[in-house]
């Protein structure tokens, strides 16, 4: 069988990212960016396709009767309508494991952005501060210590893991924390409310999930210690934006650094644009997983899955089919 095979947003991965093409007989077309009404379109006789942002829900893939397989260029499958696929005998195939250096070392990037309070002393130097000061250095922000501070990592799989082994290297405690509202989780966690009060460092990293969303709100962050700082490379959604805004406002948290937000990029009237100008709050664009190598081990691994569905043995596979 001849497979056709769509990439519906190559944009996605940096254009110095090669993405080979399998090694088998196909046909291929890669589409820099694809708007919802062009799906069907695009996708009229594909036998795979290749999607990171691009939707493919129920009533699009009704019009796609010879799909075969989607491969997933991330983690996250959000996007695609895994019941309807399961139902219809749809692989769905999605990339893991290759964030496990690229995340976490955007977490402390931004955690010791925060704590050595870079961003701050860089806007001062380019002020003039330092002259201003008459001496040797100056005393305009908080610098902190990351040994012996507790590390509150939520989601213990393996970006928080990862997370974790760098913050022992730093001397850091980390702990992972119980989900919220859920007990008898065992001996790898710490209770909610104890984390929520304790910690000095906040950093997120699991899904979002029902159970999830909105976990961190004004409750919490009027229970954290006034010194702490928290970090979300994870999801948008899972803090509620305006409630950070106001931590941040009436200083009832030290700082924040942020990846994602729910809607990429944020409209023009988002909450955090509001902080921008904040020397304690680090706003980044949903790059944490984009280091060179690690959209390299991705792509390699998108085009791993498809000559495995083609040769017979599905890897990756997401749900059942």
């Amino acid at each position: 069988m001849n497979q056709r095979i769509v990439f519906l947003d190559r944009d996605t991965i940096a254009p110095a990212v090669v993405v080979r093409e399998p090694h088998f007989d196909h046909e291929w077309a890669a589409y820099g960016r694809t708007a919802p009404n062009e799906v069907v379109e695009r996708l009229a006789g594909a036998t795979i396709a290749i999607t990171n942002k691009v939707p493919l829900r129920e009533d699009t893939l009704k019009q796609l009767p010879d799909l075969k397989m989607i491969a997933v260029a991330a983690t996250g499958t959000d996007v695609i309508d895994l019941s309807y696929c399961s139902a219809n005998g749809i692989v769905v195939s999605n990339i893991r494991g290759y964030a496990v250096n690229t995340v976490p070392e955007h977490t402390f990037a931004l955690i010791l952005a925060l704590s050595r309070a870079i961003i701050g002393y860089r806007e001062d130097i380019i002020k003039g501060e330092w002259q201003k000061s008459g001496q040797f250095c100056f005393f305009n922000h908080r610098i902190f210590d990351l040994a012996g501070k507790r590390l509150a990592i939520l989601g213990e799989g393996a970006l928080g893991q990862s997370v974790a082994n760098l913050a022992r290297a730093f001397g850091m405690e980390p702990i992972f924390a119980a989900h919220k509202g859920v007990d008898g989780l065992g001996p790898l966690y710490t209770p909610w409310d104890e984390v929520i009060e304790t910690a000095d460092v906040f950093t997120l990293h699991c899904p979002l999930l029902a159970s999830t969303r909105n976990m961190i709100g004004l409750d919490e962050f009027k229970r954290m210690k006034d010194t702490a700082i928290i970090v979300n490379t994870a999801r948008g959604g899972l803090i509620v934006e305006e409630d950070l805004v106001t931590a941040l406002e009436q200083n009832m948290i030290a700082g924040a650094a942020i990846d994602v937000t729910p809607v990429e990029p944020p409209p023009d009237d988002h909450p955090f644009f509001r902080l921008l100008e904040r020397p304690n709050f680090i706003l980044t664009p949903h790059v944490a997983w984009a280091s060179h190598e690690a959209i390299q081990t991705l792509a390699d691994q998108v085009i791993d899955n498809i000559e495995n569905f083609v040769a017979g043995s599905p890897s990756n596979v997401v749900g059942q089919y």
